[in-house]
């Protein structure tokens, strides 16, 4: 039941993203980038859903499970030139923090998302295409099931 969970709440914000984002930019899984370039050939930019953590925080006791997931989405962006890649990963975060504002509220299947999010930069690195960055957006997504 609760890598289920995991998988449900990964889909249902790979749903909410696909609005702002093209299908074949969205990822559900968590792979390193530098393993991501050795075996798919990876595509940038790319965005990159998975669950960090799965809490049973138990607030309603006599639910199976009633608790957050942790879900992370990773926004990752290579070019060959460092001018400008800073910039244009911010406005990549920029959208991602725009559809979770739109979508506060219930999701369906017990699920709910309350709003509040926390976004990690990384540094420039060398990889992909010569650059790559990448930025993570972290959120809790309340469960509630039977």
């Amino acid at each position: 039941m609760i890598t289920k969970i995991a998988a449900a709440a990964v889909e249902k914000v790979v749903q909410r993203l696909a609005v702002v984002f093209e299908a074949s930019q969205i990822h559900g899984e968590n792979v390193a980038s530098d393993l991501a370039e050795k075996t798919a050939g990876a595509r940038y930019p790319s965005v990159h859903v998975h669950c960090d953590k799965i809490i049973n925080d138990q607030l309603e006791k006599f639910r199976t499970f009633s608790g957050r997931v942790q879900v992370g989405v990773e926004v990752r962006l290579s070019q060959d030139r460092l001018e400008g890649l800073t910039g244009v990963v911010d406005e990549f975060v920029d959208s991602v923090g725009d559809v979770l504002c739109a979508n506060r509220g219930d999701w369906g299947d017990g699920m709910f998302y309350g709003g509040k999010y926390e976004v990690a930069f990384g540094a420039v690195k060398h990889g992909g295409k010569n650059f790559i960055q990448a930025a993570k957006v972290i959120f809790d997504i309340g469960v509630s099931k039977d």
